[in-house]
């Protein structure tokens, strides 16, 4: 294994520091193990460092040639791919990720190294920025990174660094758009892209009817469209998925909690570490402080609402009889263990009990109008010797992610990422459209709908998923006049969580 290549000065020590981070995280999705992760890592850095240096690194902004390579971040990125490439070629893929294998040998992997125009449009837009611009992009686009970090690492200034990056977001999208345009193309996505370019360039412009069903059958226009649309947030998302390809949205996510864990993001005195503006500094300690002056509050709530409970003859309660049956129970035992307590995974609870009340605790309610039941815990009426207990469901295994990208008047764009604590060979991920969304394309999963309700199935590279691990998929969809977050999410059968 080789050895990490030596800084030349201080300048550059602080670019390892900052890029090894970035390399070891993106080779740990790739491989099967810590160890196999960082043997990936230093021989990807290694070989991309030596590139990096023989094409010269310097990012100052300005008129200029245009960069013929790739920021620093991006480009190790590159690197892990391509290392990971020639360990599957070498006969060394059974140390990697059994999901890139797969991709590897597919022909999503041939667009990121085949013909120049055929690569994604993300790619080759990054790709003819200044180097400088590039950076600024990627750093505050995908590495999250605050924009006073950014600006102190680029050596810029940080009064203006919010319109610097508006900017460049614009250079970005022209870039995209040119490269769009130059891709060889069929007539009727040729006939779409000056109103592709047209729609995407106001967050109020109105996307046509018949533009929108192409967006949802062409996978080349939509990544274009990710690319062109600068709000809505998926910037982001068409940034990392089209230059690093393969576990990009993965990546993204590992980058934003690192970040957060690092800069840490809610710690009083973070803004001050990163030279942060005053006021919100200021703003984060008043929302400190808020937030414990409202848990006080809380608790003294609480303790007030404990010291007013009942306790044995409530005297002359129109419920007295079915107190005294309830204190006649063995009142050291907590009448609902918290441990069973369950999650319904339908919103909507059950009309029907699953419990049958002890006559004792029946007793002098016959004549009362009982409520819905509650779709978690244990009734009181169970606390009585003989009344069954009632039971709950087991806690869910999985939790879902789901992310709305970007949308336009008839159509929208969403991630959804899905953990499981429990290994798997094989997945369906199934939801329902509260609104009479319809989707029309789906990527990384296969899609089938009936009615409301949407089943995502695993493809061909990525059925298999690690436990605690994740699987992502995407897809594009038409609404109207509604476009509410989905529910009742359930992985191979079994209710998940929401986040």
């Amino acid at each position: 294994m080789p050895d990490l290549p030596t800084p030349q000065d201080a300048t550059e020590a602080a670019l390892f520091s900052e890029c090894w981070d970035a390399v070891l995280s993106y080779a740990d999705l790739c491989t099967s193990g810590s160890l196999t992760a960082h043997q990936l890592a230093t021989e990807a850095f290694t070989l991309g460092m030596r590139e990096v240096r023989a094409a010269g690194t310097v990012p100052a902004r300005g008129p200029g040639r245009r960069a013929a390579r790739l920021p620093m971040i991006p480009e190790l990125l590159t690197a892990v791919r391509n290392t990971a490439a020639g360990w599957e070629a070498d006969g060394a893929g059974h140390k990697l990720d059994p999901d890139l294998r797969l991709w590897l040998n597919s022909g999503q992997a041939a667009r990121y190294t085949g013909p120049p125009l055929q690569r994604p449009v993300a790619l080759r837009g990054l790709r003819d920025m200044q180097d400088a611009d590039a950076s600024l992009l990627w750093l505050a686009e995908v590495e999250a990174l605050p924009l006073p970090t950014v600006a102190r690492r680029l050596g810029l200034d940080p009064a203006a660094i919010a319109e610097e990056l508006d900017q460049v977001r614009g250079l970005f999208r022209d870039r995209c758009h040119r490269a769009h345009v130059d891709t060889p193309m069929d007539a009727q996505c040729r006939s779409y892209a000056r109103l592709l370019d047209a729609v995407t360039r106001s967050p109020a412009a109105d996307t046509p009817g018949d533009l929108s069903r192409h967006l949802a059958t062409c996978v080349q226009c939509a990544e274009a469209a990710a690319c062109l649309r600068l709000h809505g947030g998926g910037l982001p998302a068409a940034l990392a998925g089209g230059v690093v390809g393969w576990g990009g949205l993965a990546y993204l996510e590992r980058r934003r909690r690192a970040a957060e864990v690092r800069l840490g993001v809610g710690r009083p005195g973070a803004a001050e570490a990163d030279g942060g503006d005053p006021k919100e500094k200021e703003g984060r300690s008043r929302v400190l402080r808020n937030g414990l002056l409202a848990a006080a509050v809380l608790l003294s709530v609480l303790a007030l609402g404990v010291s007013m409970m009942p306790f044995g003859d409530s005297g002359g309660s129109a419920d007295s009889g079915d107190d005294k049956a309830v204190a006649a129970s063995d009142d050291r035992q907590p009448v609902v263990d918290p441990a069973a307590s369950g999650t319904a995974a339908d919103p909507t609870p059950s009309r029907t009990p699953s419990t049958t009340p002890s006559p004792t605790a029946s007793k002098g309610k016959s004549d009362r109008k009982n409520p819905d039941p509650e779709p978690q815990g244990t009734s009181a009426a169970t606390t009585g010797s003989g009344g069954p207990s009632r039971t709950t469901g087991p806690a869910p295994t999985c939790r879902v992610d789901y992310n709305l990208d970007s949308q336009w008047p008839d159509g929208f764009q969403a991630t959804v990422t899905v953990t499981t604590d429990k290994a798997l060979s094989g997945w369906q991920v199934a939801w329902s459209f509260r609104d009479g969304q319809q989707v029309g394309q789906m990527w990384d999963a296969t899609v089938h709908q009936n009615g409301s309700r949407v089943t995502a199935g695993a493809a061909d590279y990525n059925k298999s998923v690690a436990a605690h691990g994740t699987l992502t998929f995407g897809f594009l969809a038409s609404w109207q006049d509604k476009n509410r977050v989905p529910y009742a999410f359930t992985l191979n059968g079994a209710a998940c969580a929401t986040s």
